[in-house]
């Protein structure tokens, strides 16, 4: 029988070769100028936006689309299709139930892209969407999206006035980074009411559920901030008909130059899928012409996040090159990898990409000097929080052929992110204090991302980065944020992760954060952070946790995933719990499940863009959060030695 102390060096000498399988692997995955820039897939939306966008961009004539836009077209619509629930409908997270906005969006772009409806896949979608609630169970921005081509009631769409970059108070920027992408150039569009032409006899009356209306639900009183903003969009639309067209034009051509200034150093509108596609729309209204420079760049971007391969179709939702390099030269770091000339380039290209500009962060923090980094490869009005704080943990061990510049680019995100900390000492991911969460009460807020508040995950990575780059435990800002976490433990013992699924990312970046802040681990708070996390341990040795959580309002189990076992792992090694079975046996999870190649296979959306609407899989999650887990997990067995 093999004792414990020899069970315990089988598991060092298995973790030591596992991190030099995974090191590899990310090293081999590293481009020639240094960055690291991984798949970033979800779900099927943005393939039947797409085709919706070519009904736009590229009306079929005759009722047939036009040959360069046909092989497209049916790629998008093969794609769709190879995701179809056994119910009918379309899910938006992986293995998830059907939900009713993308299934109405597959159903659309199937039947534009030639599905008969006579087809049993496109009966049995349209038979799942009327149990969901028919079309007017749809969400807004499905709606005013299906609106520009008469396919959806107007009147029944929640208006987006482009005034509302007239309105006092700056209220355009007490909204979400990318709600206000979005809206701004969705109000240029939505203000034209362009009603686009459909191929001649297209409609959507088989998913109109009989007896049920289309207004917003509202009682009668104005008491409530959700009844209040319904009966205004109502004199809004009152507006629209009758309002002063100067004031209407000049909103028009403001909104115009806002949405213009922001595609200077940005790979499209804010960088991400609805924006740049709203943003060619707006073009097209405001009468550029295709050959116009602007559009011409704007639709080249936007194709950019198209993948056509040979065997697979799909749009990325934007790009995550500095998110992946950062936490692909932590992770090789922090296994003490033999990659210095790797880790050396990855720093220069993550140095060169520094946002030195003022851009909309700046009009609540105007006298800060700006730094920081964004999450894509140019987007240099929004660089955020998250992606900042990654960057100092990668530079901690990455070091650039500059040393006094990233001294100072260092010593400018750290100010940064000083500047960027809410009054209640939290961090959100790309705003200071932008939570007014009567907002949340906006017809066209069921997006569910209106606002972007401080949250744990966040806080925790910030706090981590600070320490890792010498800032003091005592520091004032320090302090603070290790109050916010304190303050904003679930009853549980968890913590709610915005960023990633959900509960157990919150949790361990929490813990992390905690611990590099120096408070002790026989903390009760740490404590039930720990106990938390163990309890909810599957029976294999993984931790896995479904999106549903964002649903339900409490942890949701799945099956284990590597990325989300390496978050309860860093999590509990963070908390002080380095010796328990819970530790051994999620590290044997990952030793079993580790592919030959270094890698690790995962089946589940893990990563999170609007709760409840919208998720998301980073494809270097996989491989470089297990092997930081592993890491943290040799450098506590060294010390048992």
């Amino acid at each position: 029988m093999t004792s414990a102390p020899a069970l315990s060096e089988i598991l060092r000498t298995s973790t030591t070769a596992a991190m030099a399988r995974a090191s590899e692997f990310v090293l081999n995955q590293q481009r020639e100028d240094g960055h690291w820039c991984a798949l970033l897939t979800a779900d099927t939306t943005l393939e039947s936006d797409f085709i919706l966008f070519q009904l736009w961009m590229h009306p079929p004539v005759d009722g047939e689309w036009k040959p360069q836009t046909r092989p497209l077209i049916d790629k998008a619509v093969a794609s769709i299709l190879e995701r179809q629930n056994p119910d009918g409908g379309f899910y938006i997270y992986e293995q998830g139930p059907s939900e009713i906005s993308a299934s109405v969006k597959a159903y659309v772009a199937l039947k534009l892209g030639g599905i008969p409806v006579t087809d049993s896949r496109l009966a049995k979608l349209r038979e799942r969407i009327l149990a969901l609630g028919g079309i007017q169970s749809a969400n807004s921005f499905t709606k005013v999206n299906l609106s520009l081509f008469g396919l959806y009631p107007r009147d029944y769409c929640p208006s987006i006035p482009p005034e509302i970059l007239l309105m006092p108070g700056n209220l355009l920027y007490q909204m979400s980074s990318w709600t206000r992408a979005i809206v701004v150039a969705l109000a240029i569009v939505h203000a034209h009411n362009p009603q686009r032409p459909v191929p001649r006899g297209f409609n959507l009356e088989e998913l109109h559920l009989p007896g049920k209306g289309y207004e917003f639900a509202v009682n009668d009183s104005w008491l409530t901030w959700r009844s209040a903003f319904i009966h205004t969009d109502k004199i809004l639309k009152l507006w629209e008909k009758y309002g002063f067209s100067r004031i209407r034009r000049s909103a028009i051509k403001k909104c115009e130059r806002w949405m213009v200034e922001r595609f200077k150093g940005s790979d499209g509108l804010g960088a991400i899928y609805p924006p740049m596609m709203y943003a060619v729309m707006a073009l097209d209204v405001l009468g550029y012409p295709p050959t116009h420079p602007l559009r011409v760049e704007a639709v080249r971007q936007f194709d950019a996040l198209m993948i056509d391969g040979p065997d697979k179709f799909f749009f990325q939702p934007c790009y995550s090159p500095i998110w992946d390099s950062a936490i692909a030269a932590y992770s090789l770091g922090e296994a003490q990898a033999p990659a210095s000339k790797a880790l050396s380039r990855c720093a220069d290209w993550m140095l060169d990409r520094e946002i030195r500009k003022k851009g909309d962060w700046s009009v609540k923090r105007p006298d800060t000097e700006p730094s920081g980094w964004a999450f894509e490869y140019n987007n240099e009005h929004y660089p955020d929080i998250d992606d900042t704080a990654m960057v100092l943990l990668a530079l901690r061990h990455a070091r650039g052929s500059d040393t006094q510049a990233q001294r100072a680019a260092v010593s400018r995100a750290i100010d940064w992110l000083f500047a960027m900390q809410g009054r209640d000492g939290g961090w959100a991911a790309f705003d200071v204090d932008n939570n007014w969460q009567f907002l949340n009460n906006v017809p066209f807020a069921d997006h569910n991302a209106m606002l972007d508040p401080d949250c744990a995950d966040i806080t925790g990575r910030v706090l981590e980065s600070l320490a890792a780059q010498n800032v003091s435990r005592e520091h004032p800002a320090v302090r603070r944020a290790v109050e916010w976490l304190v303050n904003n433990q679930e009853r549980d013992g968890s913590w709610y992760g915005r960023w990633g699924v959900a509960y157990i990312y919150g949790t361990c970046f929490a813990l992390r954060g905690l611990a590099a802040a120096g408070e002790d681990s026989h903390e009760p708070y740490i404590q039930r952070g720990n106990e938390w996390l163990r309890s909810v341990q599957n029976a294999d040795g993984g931790w896995g946790e479904s999106c549903a959580s964002y649903d339900n309002g409490i942890f949701t189990g799945a099956h284990s995933t590597p990325s989300q076992t390496a978050w309860a792992l860093m999590g509990l090694i963070a908390g002080g719990d380095t010796y328990s079975s819970s530790v051994r046996n999620g590290i044997r999870y990952l030793l079993d499940t580790q592919r030959a190649d270094g890698n690790w296979e995962e089946d589940l959306s893990t990563g999170t863009g609007f709760p409840k609407v919208f998720y998301l899989m980073y494809h270097n999650y996989r491989v470089c959060f297990p092997l930081i887990a592993l890491a943290d997990y040799a450098k506590f067995s060294d010390t048992e030695r």
